[in-house]
């Protein structure tokens, strides 16, 4: 029966090689079939196909560990112990902590049996325990990040940070403009009037929940009837922004040593003390801003002292080259690491905002010297970083033409659009 078989199934094909070499021999062309793109719409959580399955989603309550937790479920005490064994290599118990959510995917049946088990380690990160052989197995699955493109574009009437929340955009966005602009706008003296226009990629987990801001793609800036674009543009590796002529916004000091909080007392050779009650030298300015607020360097430099001084209470001194020096005084509390001959970069935390000293109240009294003598720090002039090099030019420009009719062309969509902040182009794209 198997060798009929077989040989019926040798005649065959040895028809339809013939048939196939004939069409070949007088030139048939065999008809091409379509291929067809398979599309796989069945639902998957956590790398799991649970278009057949359950899933229930449980809050961790106080004193939970994975014992209690397991417990809780339904396992006996030896199957507990397996499970946090084989999770062991991927699981720290320890990370687990009271509000976090956990699942369980289960059978739809009236067991329920527990096939899976999914613990957070972080918005992306998590743990998969697999039930479903004979022993437990534990592995990490991360969820895909997306970057969806938008554009927004806005006026100011009181503060960046209330704009962006009026205009329907993540305030957090401001943080990135300003970390943008550091260099030639300080955002404390940011006017009415003044407006942005901004092309920035947002993550998002599972295509749906923002997580932050990644990138701005480019931007302009009006500010006080000035311009200011910034051209993100790769250089030696190193990706930097840049004005429309090739110019790099990155100089030698930030703008100011905080984000977003008032100035309460500038620059002055005569100001009424508070306390002291008389009128006496401020060679300074003060940011009020609430207590815990970190401060920033504004230059990469060494600390040359740190401590307690008088009415200046906590504070530190970094010298960031042979002329420029600067103070950070009624600190609260230092970062760590920091101490006298700490190398510290531009931007990096170095304090936090207190009322130690001679103060009525939590704030940052800043100050710049520059070859021994007190400046005013609003008016501190530093040079410009490397600009886009000759050879890049040509490249530079594409980039930047390119990129600046993107945001005209938005704008001209933007006011005919009921949204205020527009979705341009989704990519996919994983973090890691």
């Amino acid at each position: 029966m198997t060798c009929k078989y077989f040989n019926t199934i040798s005649n065959w094909l040895a028809l339809v090689g013939a048939f196939t070499f004939l069409s070949i021999g007088f030139g048939c062309k065999q008809p091409e079939k379509p291929v067809e793109e398979v599309v796989d719409l069945r639902e998957y959580q956590y790398g799991i196909c649970t278009d057949s399955l359950d899933v229930t989603h449980y809050v961790m309550k106080p004193g939970d560990n994975p014992a209690t937790i397991f417990a809780r479920l339904g396992f006996t005490p030896a199957q507990a112990d397996s499970i946090s064994q084989c999770a062991s290599g991927v699981l720290d118990p320890t990370k687990l902590k009271a509000g976090m959510e956990f699942c369980t995917i289960t059978t739809p049946d009236s067991m329920a049996t527990i096939k899976y088990i999914v613990f957070p380690k972080s918005l992306t990160d998590f743990v998969v325990i697999n039930l479903c052989e004979e022993l437990p197995a534990a592995y990490p699955f991360t969820k895909e990040i997306t970057y969806k493109r938008k554009f927004v574009s806005g006026t100011i009437n009181s503060s960046l940070w209330n704009t962006m929340k009026e205009v329907g955009s993540d305030p957090l966005l401001a943080i990135k403009l300003s970390d943008v602009y550091a260099w030639q706008i300080d955002f404390f003296d940011v006017k009415e009037g003044d407006s942005f226009s901004a092309i920035y990629n947002e993550a998002y987990i599972d295509d749906t929940t923002a997580l932050n801001i990644s990138s701005i793609e480019a931007a302009v800036f009006t500010h006080q009837g000035k311009t200011y674009n910034a051209i993100p543009f790769m250089q030696d590796s190193i990706q930097e922004y840049y004005d429309e002529e090739g110019k790099s916004l990155r100089k030698a000091f930030l703008k100011a040593p905080l984000d977003f909080f008032r100035i309460t007392s500038k620059y002055t050779n005569a100001r009424f003390h508070p306390i002291l009650k008389r009128y006496r030298a401020h060679h300074g300015i003060d940011y009020a801003a609430p207590t815990g607020t970190p401060v920033k360097s504004i230059g990469a430099g060494v600390v040359i002292a740190k401590g307690f001084q008088g009415g200046g209470g906590n504070f530190i001194k970094i010298r960031h080259n042979s002329a420029y020096s600067t103070t950070y005084m009624h600190l609260s509390k230092f970062a760590r690491g920091i101490r006298i001959g700490s190398t510290v970069q531009q931007g990096e935390v170095i304090a936090y905002v207190g009322s130690t000293g001679l103060s009525t109240g939590p704030h940052l009294d800043f100050r710049v010297y520059k070859n021994g003598q007190p400046i005013n720090p609003l008016h501190v002039e530093a040079p410009p970083s490397k600009p886009v090099k000759p050879e890049l030019r040509d490249s530079f420009l594409l980039v930047k033409n390119a990129l600046l009719q993107e945001i005209d062309s938005c704008k001209r969509l933007h006011t005919t659009s009921s949204n205020r902040t527009i979705a341009l182009i989704q990519s996919n794209t994983n973090l890691k």
